[in-house]
């Protein structure tokens, strides 16, 4: 993880967002609702911007914050997205409409563990943005992995856990913590080590893990 003063001057250098970003921002404060951290953010759009794809899955729509700036990065990108919670996800219909981005974003109702089979139907895709339920993180990877693309990219979000993937575990005192924290380096020890993919962790935000997927092997 970054030194708390430099990445307070990385995210001091970010541009301005619009107005209608500031206030999905300034809502997922308020109530709580997890949306990636400003830096993060930029990374992931940016590693998007430079492999220009054309179709991209969301795993956690949220309320369509990362779905809205992901298909404003990439204007000839569609976004298949979706979300469990029904609160978030109806608000993510609305701010998907008002952000006149509703006919590139569609936003599936459901749990991604059991409508792969109808999300199947929406690719093949070139990319996949995991950003959900972080103990489930490899069965989403598995379950989505072969909807994508050779040459696709998969970057998971909250990879680095607020740094406690690095800590000793038998020094998290909170038990579903402990077993969380657990979930999420076991997954990425073996993301790092899956045959099909190159992968990397970048040290920004609360930790992005990019991987590659490799074509045939001849």
């Amino acid at each position: 993880m970054l030194e708390p003063t430099l990445h307070a001057y990385i995210e001091s250098m970010i541009p301005e967002r619009s107005g209608p970003i500031k206030d999905m921002e300034s809502y997922a404060q308020e109530h709580g609702v997890p949306i990636m951290e400003a830096a993060g953010m930029e990374v992931l759009l940016q590693f998007l911007r430079i492999h220009s794809p054309l179709r991209i899955l969301e795993i956690g729509t949220a309320i369509g914050y990362s779905a809205i700036r992901m298909a404003s990065a990439v204007p000839k990108a569609s976004i298949v997205s979706i979300e469990r919670d029904q609160d978030r996800y109806d608000q993510a219909l609305l701010r998907t409409k008002q952000s006149d981005l509703s006919s590139r974003i569609r936003i599936y109702f459901g749990d991604a563990l059991e409508i792969h089979d109808q999300i199947r139907n929406e690719g093949p895709f070139d990319a996949l943005f995991i950003d959900a339920a972080k103990g489930q993180y490899q069965r989403f990877f598995e379950l989505y992995e072969p909807m994508l693309n050779n040459g696709g990219m998969i970057i998971t979000d909250n990879i680095l856990f607020k740094g406690l993937v690095a800590e000793k575990q038998d020094r998290i005192d909170n038990k579903r913590i402990r077993s969380l924290v657990k979930k999420i380096a076991g997954y990425n020890s073996w993301l790092m080590s899956h045959q099909g993919f190159d992968t990397c962790i970048i040290p920004v935000g609360d930790g992005i893990a990019v991987s590659i997927k490799r074509g045939e092997q001849t």
